[in-house]
């Protein structure tokens, strides 16, 4: 059985991800928290093999800094961290920080099933380059690609406008363009998408 602490901040996709992996036959979930902060302090409370942690955590608490600590203090604690932002210099913060694997918001529940049982076998599991074949062929402008890496970095549509010196109207159609092209219904998502598979870098 396969002791799993989850330290996420969303309550309402914290309280999803416990009934989900709990429901699983090789799964208990053992502790949650709100906060990275205090994951050391969990895993001291409720000694599990496993913890699922968000990279962002409460008070901007940071998962990747609260990992290093636990790899610290408990050594044979395995460590998954999780993001919804597209920011490609926490897979490397993570691999440095010592988590054992790294996977995005966005993927599917049985590839989370997978992430985590590949990682109490020993084996780390990271974003890397993917099969292309969705993009090939679609050309991006350097408008849109401009657009996407400031999407990577978390601004918002005037906050684009704003740095490439465009209308928000003209952002938004720049954006329905990328959707478009690619499928996807929303930019963030693609955004995650783009980066994680190593599509575009953004610039930090």
């Amino acid at each position: 059985m396969i002791r799993i602490a989850i330290i996420e901040d969303q309550v309402m996709f914290q309280d999803s991800l416990a009934r989900f992996l709990g429901e699983q036959a090789d799964m208990e979930v053992a502790g949650v928290s709100v906060d990275a902060a205090g994951a050391s302090g969990l895993c001291r409370k409720c000694s599990p093999d496993l913890v699922l942690m968000d990279v962002i955590t409460g008070s901007d608490s940071n998962g990747i800094t609260a990992a290093a600590q636990i790899r610290k203090d408990f050594p044979e604690i395995k460590i998954v961290v999780m993001t919804a932002l597209p920011e490609i210099t926490f897979i490397d913060a993570a691999k440095k920080a010592g988590v054992h694997s790294f996977i995005y918001k966005n993927a599917d529940s049985q590839h989370l099933l997978y992430v985590i049982r590949s990682t109490m076998k020993g084996q780390g599991v990271y974003p890397g380059p993917a099969d292309s074949s969705m993009l090939s062929g679609e050309a991006f402008t350097d408008a849109e690609i401009a657009l996407i890496r400031l999407v990577c970095r978390g601004m918002s549509r005037a906050e684009i406008a704003g740095a490439l010196a465009l209308s928000e109207g003209t952002v938004k159609s720049l954006i329905t363009g990328i959707l478009d092209k690619t499928g996807f219904d929303s930019i963030m998502k693609f955004a995650v998408y783009a980066v994680s598979n190593g599509f575009i870098v953004p610039e930090i």
